[in-house]
């Protein structure tokens, strides 16, 4: 099923011993268009910080209570590294911080986490203490050596691409609105783009493999797509539960294959490893 990260803003993460905050913003990959964190206002129990919890700490939610249990206790989020979220994260940071909580590093691996890690794999009945991730003998975590070198950063936050321009390639259309979120994947799988300073208050779905580029400086996103494609494109409600009958007109329209068939496509680039 589908989210709106509107409505995930304020949700409750409980650890294994209580509630450490609620969700104020996500981290964005802007390379894979995936959650890769979840900015948590912990409140007055420890000084309102705001810390970082990935995807893969996250189990099955209680979306009627709106509630996300994440594998990580009370304590551990009070010893752990500071990030200042005000700031770029750069990949240092993230390296630190995964390797305090022993998640694994999401890049240079297969899959949308990374390491082939999935939501819930890494939820144990009780968490007690932090451990480490092993490090090499330069003292890097395991799996994160090749990104030392390399602190490009591709985390954005949600609230900063809120209201970005969005332009087809014969012209502007309109602003995203906001972000349709798998919660199975955490993968964002659409933009809303309301084009009510172009076309009507329409509003429609864009998927982010048509996106052609994004300038952060200029907060413009390009797309792959003519403004009569899109313009003529089904419209998109909120008042209503997304389906894939909808989904699947979405993609229809613009004649792309869908992400679930893709996803279901064998990778064939991948190496084997010889018997």
């Amino acid at each position: 099923m589908l989210r709106n990260l509107d409505d995930l803003q304020n949700y409750a993460i409980r650890a294994t011993d209580g509630v450490i905050g609620h969700v104020k913003d996500f981290y964005i990959d802007d390379q894979s268009w995936v959650i890769r964190y979840f900015v948590v206002e912990t409140g007055s129990w420890l000084a309102s910080r705001k810390v970082l919890v990935p995807p893969s700490a996250i189990g099955s939610p209680d979306w009627q209570r709106r509630i996300l249990p994440a594998s990580i206790t009370r304590e551990q989020v009070k010893n752990a590294p500071q990030i200042d979220t005000e700031k770029p994260v750069s990949r240092q940071h993230e390296i630190d911080y995964l390797g305090y909580y022993s998640f694994p590093p999401y890049w240079g691996s297969m899959g949308l986490f990374g390491a082939e890690a999935r939501r819930n794999q890494l939820m144990p009945e009780f968490v007690s203490t932090p451990s480490v991730i092993q490090p090499q003998a330069d003292g890097v975590p395991a799996g994160a050596s090749a990104a030392r070198h390399n602190d490009d950063v591709h985390l954005r936050s949600r609230d900063v691409v809120m209201g970005y321009h969005v332009h087809a390639n014969d012209g502007e259309i309109g602003h995203v609105q906001s972000l349709l979120v798998d919660e199975q994947t955490w993968a964002i799988r659409y933009l809303i783009v309301n084009t009510s300073n172009w076309w009507l208050g329409h509003q429609v779905l864009i998927a982010p493999e048509w996106i052609h580029d994004v300038s952060w400086s200029d907060r413009m996103v390009s797309l792959d797509l003519t403004r009569q494609k899109v313009k003529d494109a089904p419209p998109y409600d909120s008042a209503f539960q997304m389906d894939r009958v909808h989904e699947t007109s979405v993609y229809q329209h613009y004649g792309r294959m869908a992400y679930w068939v893709k996803e279901q496509v064998p990778d064939t680039t991948r190496a084997t490893s010889p018997r």
